[in-house]
């Protein structure tokens, strides 16, 4: 890509995200992910209605009288976003790729940190880690992002999202809210997941193209799977190939959520032909 087609690039995602960030974000995403973790302020004596779970019993043992620990809210958050280069994510059908609509909701979930005083750190992975940038403050760190986000060309094309998770719990070794953006097509992630979430925060946004979800009734099709480079050709008049292949993505989408609802994982689903604001919208929304 040429450096001025590049710059205006960044530009424009930049004015979007920016845009939408000010307008409709930015208080949402503060009231959902400020203050999620406790930082001890003080010790003070007990008094009549504190909860008897904050007595440090050190301290009253000392002094013998009951005193309390006092937490309060950490005000700074730091961001990781995780974010799948896959060649899955080269695919789409109508509006755009999957891995545009990536690109512009990790410059959203950018720009609200940074808006927020937070720190924002990113991690591109295909089936390893294809690069890692440290969490850091400020808008020319934001736009830094946005251009890898543009130009990243990896190595590999399979998906490993465990791997992302390992490296992820390597790295950061303070509690962050953890972003991962991606299609999800990948079932060997759940034990690193159990892992990660009880150290970070994880939030799942997991997007995909209409077109993936059921085969057309075109007669021959030759698909190419663009991970593996495997090709093979399908008869899509038949129904029961049809049914088929819906069944194996009902089967992905139910497993992908009962994972989700095991651990607890906040998550999201959404399409490339679709606007993303109602689906962030309510992700912030939950508590």
């Amino acid at each position: 890509m040429e450096t001025n087609e590049l710059l205006k690039k960044v530009r424009k995602i930049e004015i979007k995200t920016k845009g939408l960030v000010q307008q409709i974000f930015s208080g949402q995403y503060h009231s959902a992910f400020k203050g999620r973790g406790m930082a001890f302020s003080e010790v003070r004596e007990y008094t009549y209605g504190d909860d008897v779970r904050s007595i440090d019993w050190n301290v009253t043992a000392r002094f013998n009288h009951p005193y309390i620990k006092v937490f309060e809210e950490e005000r700074e958050l730091t961001v990781m976003l995780l974010i799948d280069v896959s060649s899955s994510n080269l695919f789409g059908t109508q509006k755009q790729f999957k891995r545009d609509l990536i690109t512009e909701i990790s410059a959203v979930l950018a720009f609200s940190a940074i808006q927020n005083n937070d720190k924002v750190g990113v991690i591109f992975f295909s089936d390893q880690v294809e690069k890692y940038i440290p969490p850091k403050k400020g808008r020319t760190h934001i736009l830094r992002i946005i251009r890898e986000l543009l130009t990243i060309n990896p190595v590999n094309k399979q998906t490993n999202i465990g791997e992302a998770m390992r490296f992820l719990n390597n790295v950061i070794k303070k509690r962050c809210t953890a972003f991962v953006l991606s299609d999800f097509f990948d079932n060997d992630y759940e034990h690193s997941l159990k892992i990660v979430k009880k150290k970070h925060d994880v939030i799942a946004l997991r997007v995909y193209d209409e077109r993936e979800t059921e085969l057309p009734n075109v007669g021959l099709m030759r698909v190419i799977d663009q991970e593996t480079n495997r090709e093979m050709t399908i008869d899509t008049s038949v129904k029961s190939n049809r049914n088929a292949y819906r069944n194996w993505w009902l089967n992905h989408e139910n497993q992908t959520d009962d994972t989700f609802k095991k651990f607890a994982i906040r998550s999201t689903k959404i399409k490339t032909n679709e606007d993303y604001v109602r689906p962030l919208t309510k992700l912030f929304q939950k508590k």
